[in-house]
């Protein structure tokens, strides 16, 4: 028996202290879009009419362990058995070695993006105009636009010719040959955001010439064989919204609430109630079109949904089939590929005609 005891304390002891390459998820906190955070209202929109707005619109989220920290085997162990938690390999929520500093960055940006996109879905949505226009979103260090383009700066016309995607400014720089000039016709970041502030599209425009390089990850490329042609930006798009809509969360990352925070913007600046006094949640990533994207740990989100009280969750097509296959006990999943779904499957929620949701399956 001495022998055993001591064998069972070592075994515990090797547990406790021998780290193992893996992370957990479990489910995080659930806030409603349409409620409060802190004492303030989480959508808070000015100059424009808004309307009363009862039930829950329910964000959800997802906890994980920091990159730092190293679960034991005994964690692990109860991380795999527990219902309420799921354990990863670690690469899988830090990959590549990033740290917990650069995955609070990225997820803030990611976070920023979504609240930008789930705006504009919803005035879409709503048929309310929003004007959009291409923007210099970053500028490489080092780079020949360095000192001379800046984030922010609209983008009116690239060598003359207007722009209007994204996608224009790059393909208008690569038809020169490095070593050439590129003239952009911009309008400077300040008077693009005192435009937007105004809630008017920035108007005007200066000329920078910046010189191409050849690309650093190109040899030989299409122009002439001298390789691609970059002048170091990435660009973007921004918004001007003929209202302000802010969205006050803090503490919050990653892209997966904008279908919630579109849902919200919408019940705001339409009478009635779009939940109908419901409890509803959901999750899922959203364009400027108001399509609505997979997300990562939808088991986690399910229970926190569920244990917040929802009785109706918002799911992404692409997450139906492993939502199906783990959903707790009083929750509907309710299957959605646009903004134009989710509202509909509310109006049915809201008439009691649920049988008509469309639902998730395993299959």
């Amino acid at each position: 028996m001495l022998a055993s005891t001591l064998v069972l304390i070592a075994l515990l002891c090797a547990g406790v202290l021998i780290k193992v390459p893996y992370a957990e998820m479990s489910p995080g906190p659930t806030v409603n879009t349409l409620g409060d955070a802190r004492g303030e209202p989480v959508l808070q929109i000015s100059g424009r009419k808004t309307y009363p707005a009862s039930g829950h619109l329910n964000m959800t989220t997802v906890r994980v362990t920091g990159a730092e920290y190293r679960m034991n085997i005994v964690e692990a162990v109860y991380g795999w058995l527990a219902h309420d938690s799921v354990v990863v390999p670690h690469d899988t929520l830090y990959p590549n070695g990033k740290t917990e500093e650069q995955s609070t960055q990225e997820n803030a940006e990611e976070f920023s993006q979504s609240q930008e996109s789930a705006k504009v879905a919803a005035l879409k949505q709503l048929d309310i105009p929003v004007a959009t226009q291409v923007v210099v979103s970053t500028v490489v260090k080092g780079s020949p636009s360095e000192g001379r383009l800046h984030a922010g700066d609209v983008i009116k016309a690239v060598d003359g010719t207007a722009v209007k995607e994204p996608d224009d400014v790059a393909k208008l720089v690569t038809q020169h040959r490095p070593g050439e000039n590129v003239v952009f016709t911009i309008v400077p970041a300040k008077e693009a955001a005192a435009a937007e502030k105004a809630g008017r599209a920035p108007e005007g425009g200066e000329k920078i010439t910046v010189k191409t390089v050849k690309a650093p990850d190109q040899g030989e490329g299409e122009a002439g064989g001298e390789g691609r042609a970059i002048v170091g930006i990435r660009a973007g798009t921004d918004h001007t919204f003929p209202f302000e809509i802010d969205i006050k969360l803090a503490d919050v990352g990653g892209p997966s609430a904008g279908l919630m925070f579109s849902l919200g913007i919408i019940d705001k600046l339409t009478p009635g109630d779009l939940t109908g006094g419901t409890f509803v949640a959901g999750t899922g990533t959203i364009d400027d079109a108001g399509e609505v994207g997979p997300i990562g740990g939808i088991t986690m989100k399910l229970v926190a949904a569920r244990e917040a009280g929802a009785r109706y969750f918002l799911t992404p097509d692409d997450n139906c089939a492993s939502a199906a296959a783990d959903t707790p006990d009083g929750l509907t999943l309710v299957r959605v590929k646009t903004v134009e779904d989710a509202t509909k499957s509310m109006e049915l929620i809201r008439m009691g005609k649920t049988a008509g949701l469309p639902s998730c399956s395993t299959g």
